[in-house]
């Protein structure tokens, strides 16, 4: 086991990761910017590194400084968390060149994973669902690309091959438009990405956003945690995340969990990693997978009763999953609300002073988060402040006990999402369970039906 680990992230997840190594006997490492020296889990670290100013460019997206503190403290591994340089090829391959343990999958690994085309492909290859589409990227053959489109059938989605968080995407309705959108997308695939390569698929109408939780070692072992619904989503962010998804089976779960498992080993996949799909009408369609931890890994940990943060790190340090599928078996309901500082109403970013924090308590209530009575939250970076995680027998006592979670949350001196929260749950169209992925946008009059 390593003796001494970099934290190269914030907030909640660093807080998180902390707590893990602590229980692992492991030391650590918290690397922060100028903005961030009063975080929690910078005054609880065995040593701190400050490794830049509060533009994330200069601090935590720098590489040479997170290596460089790694360095310094003489320290074996470095774990991202989410976000950040937790996908970033180049930054794992630096860390291993560096002589480092890098906790996440192989470079090559992310990198394949992380451009959308080649991703598919894998997957198509190690038998996982997918949306019908181009298989590839599309070319120039203006002929070609009409022809494809009309294959799948209108309407179509044109996504960049290197996009993620909502961004290079334009849903297509007609033939007329479909060249325009390619133009349009590869620019700004371009612009935001670095990479112009564009791919088309099936538009799906109303889909859920199911996922499958997989860890894996460099030993021949890999398991699935079960599926996570996260359909309740507000401009493809997500908002609520629960486990297990309403609707599917056992004998479901199995199925794709098991395609995941297969792919994994196929691929020789190291670490946690979340097989993301689009599901309607009864049918998974992989759409893309994340290589690292994923913020709403908490309600999979709650049903499971595993701690995959604790896991990642054994993996990482080269040993063998302490568990096998047969020992994995599934407990009640768990729901997790992301409390953001952020106005419920028209989502812009609140930064500003804590002047009061109260967490809820009760059985069956976690609270992941960072924040303190006199915390100030900073502008410079995402507004989530922690996650409301409940678990109970099922899923309609863990809504109640959800509701009432949120009603003894107390975050004074700065606007947040709580209100929006109560909200959903005691919308009954949510509580009823399977809503799609536009659902909450329509409830807040956000989703414009297209013709």
């Amino acid at each position: 086991m390593f003796e001494k680990i970099v934290i190269a992230n914030r907030g909640e997840i660093a807080l998180r990761i902390l707590r893990a190594c602590r229980e692992l006997g492991i030391k650590t490492v918290a690397v922060h910017s100028t903005a961030d020296r009063n975080l929690k889990h910078v005054k609880l670290a065995d040593e701190s590194v400050c490794i830049g100013p509060p533009p994330s460019g200069e601090s935590y997206l720098n590489i040479p400084a997170v290596v460089s503190a790694a360095e310094v403290t003489d320290s074996q591994a470095i774990h991202p968390g989410y976000g950040f340089l937790s996908e970033n090829a180049d930054f794992a391959e630096r860390v291993e060149q560096s002589g480092f343990v890098f906790i996440g999958p192989r470079p090559e690994t992310i990198r394949t994973m992380g451009d959308k085309v080649s991703a598919i492909k894998t997957m198509k290859a190690a038998g996982v669902p997918c949306v019908p589409g181009s298989d590839g990227p599309l070319g120039d053959n203006d002929d070609e690309n009409l022809k494809i489109a009309n294959d799948i059938g209108f309407p179509v989605i044109i996504k960049a091959s290197g996009g993620g968080g909502g961004r290079g995407m334009r849903v297509v309705h007609t033939e007329a438009a479909l060249l325009s959108s390619i133009s349009l997308t590869r620019a700004e695939a371009q612009a935001a990405f670095g990479n112009s390569a564009v791919y088309m698929e099936k538009f799906l109408q109303n889909p859920r956003h199911i996922e499958i939780q997989v860890l894996a070692d460099q030993h021949g072992n890999a398991v699935h945690l079960g599926e996570r619904d996260c359909s309740l989503q507000r401009r493809h962010q997500k908002v609520v995340e629960e486990s297990p998804a309403p609707g599917i089976t056992a004998e479901m779960r199995t199925a794709i969990g098991q395609r995941c498992v297969d792919a994994c080993l196929k691929v020789g996949y190291r670490g946690a990693g979340t097989f993301e799909f689009l599901y309607e009408d009864g049918k998974f369609y992989f759409i893309e997978m994340n290589t690292r931890v994923q913020v709403e890994h908490p309600v999979t940990e709650m049903v499971t009763g595993f701690d995959i943060v604790k896991e990642q790190i054994k993996i990482a340090a080269g040993q063998p999953l302490s568990f096998r599928q047969k020992d994995i078996t599934w407990r009640g309901h768990a729901i997790e609300c992301r409390m953001n500082a952020e106005n419920a109403r028209t989502f812009l970013p609140c930064p500003g002073t804590i002047h009061q924090f109260h967490a809820p308590g009760g059985p069956g209530v976690r609270v992941d988060s960072h924040v303190y009575n006199g915390y100030v939250v900073p502008p410079n970076y995402d507004s989530m402040i922690g996650k409301l995680i409940v678990h109970a027998e099922n899923r309609a006592a863990a809504c109640a006990r959800m509701a009432n979670a949120l009603s003894e949350v107390i975050i004074e001196g700065i606007e947040t999402n709580i209100p929006l929260h109560q909200s959903i749950f005691l919308d009954a169209g949510f509580l009823e369970g399977g809503v799609n992925i536009h659902y909450l946008e329509k409830k807040l009059g956000l989703h414009k039906e297209k013709k």
